[in-house]
Parts: structure tokens; sequence; C-alpha cells
């Protein structure tokens, strides 16, 4: 069997020698600019000041939204979402198995009891498909992520939802400006959410943004992120208890900065993203992140998948071998299925009770391994390349040259 060219694991000559930069400043003058404005203004409150009043306006014009509401993480604009819609004790919100926490804890601090649809296995999203099996007479919305910057196909999970009667909550915290036929991530369902922390597109250290095109959602939404406070002077009072989520003047300044800068680093995460596609598309066993066709996505990182009995190796000694080569490339995404940890394996959301699935608000879900298929196999066979507005078109080709070289060799000799 030919056994060249050698890999780096084996003594083999490497790809890349020199490090790659996949990171950079992401602050300037413009954001000390809006800050110094922020500090002159003598007041830091959201409601008194002028900075978080300004990102709102203009986060909604770039998503052609009529609501935007600025709150302190991503986590708090998908809680703010789900006591929008309703989510209450025992009701069931069906969401992703392979995303953050946060989804979860939006859900369960409202009482609400996760159900986990399905993904599709090179997109990662949940379908319309999946979303249908799952859904009960308890069911009263989904939350959809766009994972890695992929828009989810929303169509036909937006035709079940309104069949379903169903709210639809969209995850934009790794999608900015990711485009689905059209139209952008967030602007589709009843509410969207974003995330500012300092992992995303663009940074404010932490904060968040519920955006939504619903009058009545809206009104909610800021009673909710405010201790119910009608700053508006509607003298509208809250249904429910509601917490702080409040912004500072300070974060929405930084975020004024950065939003200059977003329609840039997605340009260029597009066309990185897109480049490495096209570079690996033909690699035998190796299988791209899909964009659906009509869309466009932002690439907040590249998940690719590979086939074990194809090439005759393992993902982890596939990656182990990848990185040898001299790229950043690791294994996997989250490691294990969010239905995995410990506090919905064993029901102990709250200190001592099994509440929301005590049976009294909502049903005993098992959760546990098995339970969607299709995104363990994700998670088992997927491996992880950085896309940056930082990098350069060589460091995406030396990432597809040294995922051709190993998969090559591997379908060759394994």
């Amino acid at each position: 069997m030919d056994a060249k060219p050698a890999l780096a694991i084996h003594g083999g000559e490497k790809v890349r020698t020199e490090p790659m930069k996949t990171s950079g400043p992401r602050f300037d003058e413009q954001e000390l600019k809006e800050l110094k404005e922020a500090l002159d203004q003598q007041t830091l409150f959201y409601w008194f000041g002028e900075k978080v009043k300004t990102f709102r306006r203009q986060f909604a014009a770039m998503y052609g939204v009529k609501h935007c509401h600025m709150v302190t993480s991503g986590t708090a604009a998908l809680h703010v979402a789900t006591a929008s819609v309703g989510v209450g004790p025992g009701d069931e919100v069906i969401t992703t198995p392979i995303t953050d926490q946060g989804t979860i804890i939006a859900i369960l601090a409202q009482g609400g009891v996760p159900i986990f649809a399905d993904l599709d296995p090179h997109n990662y999203a949940v379908t319309a498909k999946s979303i249908e099996k799952c859904i009960t007479k308890k069911t009263k919305a989904v939350i959809v992520v766009h994972l890695a910057g992929s828009p989810a196909d929303m169509d036909p999970i937006l035709r079940l939802a309104k069949r379903r009667k169903i709210k639809v909550i969209e995850d934009c915290a790794q999608s900015y400006l990711c485009w689905y036929k059209g139209r952008l991530a967030g602007t589709m369902g009843d509410i969207g959410c974003f995330s500012l922390n300092d992992f995303k597109h663009i940074s404010a250290g932490d904060a968040g943004m519920v955006l939504t095109n619903d009058d009545e959602l809206a009104g909610r939404a800021q009673l909710f992120l405010d201790k119910g406070y009608a700053r508006d002077g509607s003298g509208r009072r809250p249904p429910f208890l509601a917490p702080n989520y409040r912004p500072s003047e300070l974060h929405a300044a930084v975020a004024i900065a950065q939003l200059r800068k977003l329609p840039g680093i997605v340009a260029q995460r597009n066309r990185l993203g897109d480049r490495l596609t096209a570079s690996i598309k033909d690699v035998p066993g190796i299988f791209p992140h899909k964009v659906l066709p009509g869309c466009k996505g932002s690439y907040w990182f590249y998940l690719g998948r590979m086939d074990p009995k194809r090439l005759k190796v393992s993902r982890d000694d596939f990656v182990k071998a990848v990185a040898a080569e001299g790229v950043p490339v690791s294994g996997g995404y989250i490691g294990k299925m969010v239905y995995e940890y410990p506090v919905l394996m064993e029901h102990r959301a709250f200190e001592n009770c099994s509440y929301p699935w005590d049976g009294v608000y909502g049903r005993k879900v098992k959760y546990g391994p098995g339970l969607c298929p299709v995104a363990e196999a994700i998670e088992a066979t997927s491996w992880r390349a950085p896309i940056n507005e930082n990098m350069s078109e060589k460091d995406v080709d030396d990432i597809a040259a040294a995922i051709r070289k190993v998969a090559c060799w591997h379908e060759r000799n394994g």
C-alpha cells in the first residue's frame, strides 16, 4: 500500500509549521469613545441614559424588526423569551440536545420541562419532523438553536408551529447575520435571542438581546426584564414574578461600537467558512459543515464530521493526526448531550425536590444516552475548526490540506 505522504504524527513533514492567528484585537478607540460618552452622562441606568436606547434602536434597524430589548446575557434573553411566551410549571419546551446549558436554564427557571428533539445529521439543528414526534398536549414552545452560525430549516418548523399552536423561540447566540432564504435568523419565530458574551461574533463582555415584531410579547418582555416596572408610563403590571435583567449603559456603549464592526466580521467568516467547505467537499469520508441551499451562515466555528468506517480510524485518532499537521482542529463540541447532565438525569433542578418533573406539574420524563441517536452520532464523529475574522485564506487552506492529507492516508492505508 502507498503510505505517502507520511503523516506528521508518524514522523512525516507537517502541513503547517508556523502558529495560526485565530484571534486578534477586538476593542479600540471606537469603544473608548462610546464609553466616555456613557460616563459623561453621569448616569449608567439604562432608562435614563442614551446608550441602551441607541443600541436597541440600531440593532432593531439592522434586523428590520419593531422591538429590541437589551438584557444582561444570552441566557437572560432566553429566560425573558420563555416567560414572554407564557411558559409555566409543567409546560413542555422542545429543543436541541447539542447546546449551551443556558437554553435549558431558561426552560427550567420557568418550571418548564425540556424535551429533546433529534437533529439534522449535517446541519445540526432540530427539524420539523423531529419536533413533531415530541409534541404533546403540554407542549408550549420550541427553542430552535441555529448552531455555529448555520440556520435551521425554518419554513417547515414555522408551518408546524402554526398548525399545532406552539410558540417559536430562536436561539441566535452563535448566529449573527445568519440568513435563511432572504430572512435573518432571529426574525422568523415569535422571539429571537442573542448573546454578547466574550466568545461571540461581537462582545460587550456580557449582555444579550430579545427581538420581536409582536407588540404584546415586547410589552411582556419589557416588564419581565425589569422587575415588572412599566418604564414607558403605561401603568402595566406584570402577571408574573419578574427578575432583574437590566443592562448597564456601559454594556450598551461597547455594543454600539461592536455593532459597527459586525457586518465586516461576518463577511470575512462567511468567505473563510465557504472556502473551507469548497476545499473539503470531495475529501473521502469527510462531511463539511452544511449550510442549507438559499441560506448564508456566519460560522461561529466550523463543525464537520468524519466517517470512521470509511476512514478506518476513530474520530479521536483522526483529530490527533490532523492536529499533528500543525492546524488547530479538535474533536466534537460539547462532549455529551445536555440530557446527560446530572441536573436532568437525576431530576434535580431545584434542591430537595424533583420539580418540575414531580408528576404534579410535569411528566416524569426520562433523560439519558440513546434519547437522540443522530445528535449523539454527530458528537461522536464531529471535528471542529476555528473560523475567525483574523484568519487568512492560507490559514483555511492549510486546515483543508491537513484534513485532506489525513483522510486520504487513512482511506488508503487504514
